[in-house]
């Protein structure tokens, strides 16, 4: 056995520190080849170790990991053997391989409905960080109140003990349902009690369990054009058919939608701001929604992902308060609000589909998790959320005001900021040939995350445009930006 196993070490030069592991890999790797067969016996740790010159103690903890896993095996009386029921691969590492052959094609294997969603995923994920400057859809990150937030979760992971596993229930955490229920009702007019809210991991998660809940394959859904391609992704991903429908300054046509496709079963819409253009879906457009739902028993999916980001005005009555017979789901975040990782939204379920969306949230992800949700619960009903929102409007008013001025004095002839009193992005319409590939492109290279209209379009738009997100840089950092791209325009 000794003859077996010496030439395996014999060039083995490591230092002491890592020795036990290389130990561990050579052997159980000649196990898995075969060079060491089942029933063979190994040389005692005293005799290895003197063979290999290494530590003993190197040897005992190769050993001891190799028994764990079931390569070897101590037998009384007689030593050490290479286990007879060795496993077929290695728990902790990969079996050596030749050669892999991969599949030539995997069409008619996958679902094609998400395969068809690749070059939209691709596009979205083309900016590598939520700090890139211009980055679309990101909030005051600079601006989180990390000290307050600290003190929060200290008092609340203290008081833990006894609350660990008492609050998993499906939709969520009960404190922050109530505390998100009062505070929509408040600010947003939504007409709506705690039982209807359903916690969830942002509006991405909101629109999936929607989909998931309340689509077939060949069902037809509105959405904007251009509009919201996460909403685009989440509904295609179910096989629904997603038809896109006019918008203009006064939201989405709705109109144009029940002349082009009556037959909808489910309408996607962000009424307070619609995406990316920024408009307000006005009050006849609201009322001739509500009307239309209810005759065709579709349902309606209200995104007020932007609801507190309005300078002008007060925030808007949402389409939910107005709804008579229960057709409008409403959902919001707060991730703009706190911070992109901050995975934290809701959902408000007409009654009659609250077990429908329960369902569907178990068997996608059953929970959110416990601390967050409770922080949050303390954070809105301590009146600490309301406090942020005022610093946060101030300052995005501020910051948006100076992005604005920017770009009319470096590239008022290359572009006109589409006006809007809401939001976290500027929309901007490009001159003179201007194309908002080549700008999006420019900008990639100087480091930002400007985008043009084209990744949020199903049909082709009369004219150019590109997106400015605004709200995580001080406004000294945005006019210094402009500047820069204007140099390289």
């Amino acid at each position: 056995m000794k003859r077996v196993i010496a030439p395996l070490f014999h060039d083995l030069l490591l230092p002491k520190g890592v020795i036990k592991d290389a130990l561990y890999s050579v052997l159980r790797n000649a196990i898995l080849e075969g060079r060491l067969a089942a029933n063979s016996r190994v040389p005692s740790s005293r005799a290895l170790a003197e063979m290999m010159s290494i530590s003993r103690n190197s040897v005992i903890a190769a050993f001891d990991r190799l028994m764990a896993e079931g390569y070897l095996e101590t037998r009384k009386g007689a030593g050490t053997f290479v286990s007879t029921n060795a496993p077929e691969g290695p728990l902790n590492g990969t079996r050596p391989l030749t050669h892999v052959t991969q599949p030539q094609s995997i069409d008619g294997q996958i679902n094609p409905d998400i395969a068809a969603l690749r070059p939209l995923w691709s596009e979205s994920h083309k900016e590598a960080t939520t700090h890139r400057l211009f980055t679309v859809g990101v909030g005051c990150i600079d601006l989180f109140p990390h000290e307050l937030w600290g003190r929060l979760l200290a008092r609340i992971w203290r008081q833990s003990r006894r609350e660990l596993g008492l609050h998993t229930h499906v939709a969520g955490y009960a404190p922050l349902r109530r505390a998100v229920s009062k505070y929509i009702q408040a600010t947003r007019g939504v007409n709506c009690d705690e039982g209807q809210v359903i916690i969830v991991n942002g509006i991405q998660q909101a629109l999936n369990i929607t989909a998931q809940a309340l689509l077939s394959p060949g069902n037809e859904v509105w959405l904007d054009d251009p509009g919201y391609n996460g909403a685009r992704g989440a509904f295609s991903s179910v096989g629904a058919i997603v038809r896109p429908v006019r918008v203009d300054d006064n939201g989405m046509d709705i109109h144009d939608g029940i002349l082009q496709y009556p037959d909808a079963k489910l309408v996607y819409t962000a009424p307070s701001h619609q995406f990316p253009l920024g408009g307000t879906l006005c009050l006849s457009r609201r009322l001739a929604l509500l009307e239309w739902a209810q005759a065709n028993q579709a349902w309606i999916f209200e995104d007020d992902y932007n609801s507190e980001f309005r300078y002008a005005t007060r925030s808007l009555q949402a389409l939910q308060g107005l709804d008579k017979h229960q057709r409008v789901i409403y959902t919001g975040s707060f991730s703009k609000m706190m911070y992109p990782e901050f995975r934290m939204g809701f959902l408000v379920v007409p009654p009659v589909l609250c077990e429908q969306f329960m369902v569907t949230r178990y068997f996608s992800d059953l929970c959110n998790g416990y601390l967050e949700q409770a922080v949050l619960a303390h954070f809105i009903e301590e009146g600490h959320y309301a406090s942020h929102v005022r610093r946060i409007r101030k300052a995005c008013f501020e910051r948006k005001a100076s992005l604005t001025a920017a770009i009319q004095e470096y590239l008022g002839e290359k572009m006109t900021v589409h006006p809007s009193d809401s939001g976290i992005h500027l929309v901007c319409w490009l001159h003179n040939g201007l194309q908002g590939k080549e700008v999006e492109a420019k900008a990639a290279q100087l480091g930002m995350g400007i985008q043009s209209f084209v990744r949020y379009c199903q049909r082709p738009l009369p004219r150019e445009g590109i997106l400015l997100g605004f709200a995580n840089h001080p406004p000294e950092v945005l006019r210094e930006g402009i500047r820069r791209l204007a140099a390289a325009l």
